[in-house]
């Protein structure tokens, strides 16, 4: 059994350098969900800072090293989150930030990291194509190299999360996190199984970027082709080892899911809550719709990571014409794609399936 990087001393240290701004972030529970969901659902908000997402949690636990004693320039590749939330610690503590990113990330998140002082480097091809990059810099120029998911302080400080779940009153059954590189399904199941060991941790990935997820399952690092999905945020190919070796410690299940319940969990989130979001933040959403049964009766957490999104693309997504007098979330789900045994239309025009579940 591997032992995991994780360390709850470390984690209860971090709350101390991070900013406030990050912590103590709202925890409710959302009854205008739930006749739609079937379960009691509370909301953890992580869009209510200056980053809009989880991400300045890890990064303001990388920077305060840094400025304490270290390399005063500082480098990493970003979907978009993570290099707006090192940006943003970076600039605090008088750090030199560069991000490289793909060109293919949404605008409104590289506007972001440029708005607030980074250095932006784009790239051809993906987010996995996008870490080689930042390596070779940090090599050259003798910099740090931060890695999301990798260095333990961006699962640390992801896992203040945790903290803030764990002593919560009532308890909840179940968390539902969503999987991308491993950072926040680490950090928050490490605190979960240490605190509260009887919640369930289930990570949720889309079904267009199972890496993760497919690891989980067969224990070993799994690598994939091209994703296809709209849930940017968890689009990874290549999963890291240690990072894998920790979620096995934690997870419960890892659950893949169709783009037509993502959407329809955005829409969601934006009917019954209030709440804009990206696709990455509704994993968790779109797992209940596709496993209903699962949660019924039950009181689920799920944590809105993220709400860094394209005001185009997001329109497009949720904007679809309503038809009158269908009011079923299962026959929505159809009208996004997916088939009413819980098949979704891939872009190749093949049935899939759409939500699969690992144990």
């Amino acid at each position: 059994m591997h032992k995991t990087r994780l360390d709850i001393a470390r984690i209860q240290a971090a709350r101390r350098v991070i900013d406030p701004v990050f912590l103590g972030t709202p925890l409710y529970r959302c009854e205008a969900l739930e006749p739609g969901l079937g379960c009691t659902v509370s909301i953890k908000l992580e869009t209510a800072n200056p980053v809009r997402c989880f991400k300045a949690r890890g990064t303001e636990v990388v920077t305060s090293l840094l400025a304490g004693h270290g390399s005063r320039a500082v480098v990493c590749a970003s979907a978009g989150n993570l290099g707006q939330a090192l940006a943003w610690s970076g600039r605090g503590r008088g750090l030199e930030v560069a991000v490289v990113a793909s060109r293919l990330a949404p605008a409104a998140k590289l506007d972001r990291i440029r708005a607030l002082g980074a250095r932006l480097e784009l790239v051809d091809g993906d987010f996995d194509t996008a870490r080689e990059r930042p390596a070779a810099l940090a090599r050259y120029h003798g910099i740090r190299l931060v890695e999301d998911s990798a260095d333990i302080e961006t699962c640390e400080g992801a896992a203040t999360i945790g903290l803030e779940l764990a002593g919560t009153a009532p308890p909840f059954d179940a968390v539902l996190i969503a999987l991308g590189g491993g950072a926040l399904a680490t950090g928050v199941g490490h605190v979960i199984k240490a605190r509260a060991p009887g919640v369930e941790v289930i990570c949720v990935q889309p079904r267009g970027a199972p890496a993760m997820t497919r690891s989980w399952r067969q224990r070993r690092v799994v690598t994939t082709g091209p994703t296809d999905t709209i849930a940017d945020g968890v689009a990874g190919r290549h999963p890291i080892p240690a990072v894998l070796n920790d979620l096995l410690l934690v997870a419960d299940d890892a659950v893949l899911v169709c783009e037509a319940s993502i959407i329809a969990g955005m829409r969601m989130l934006l009917d019954h809550a209030g709440l804009v979001v990206e696709p990455s933040a509704a994993l968790g959403i779109a797992a209940i719709l596709e496993d209903r049964d699962r949660f019924a009766g039950r009181h689920v957490v799920t944590i809105v990571c993220g709400s860094n999104v394209d005001v185009d693309a997001y329109q497009r997504w949720v904007d679809f014409p309503r038809l009158a007098g269908r009011n079923s979330l299962l026959l929505g789900l159809q009208d996004f794609g997916c088939g009413a045994a819980g098949a979704d239309m891939g872009r190749d025009g093949s049935e899939r399936r759409c939500c699969e579940h690992g144990s």
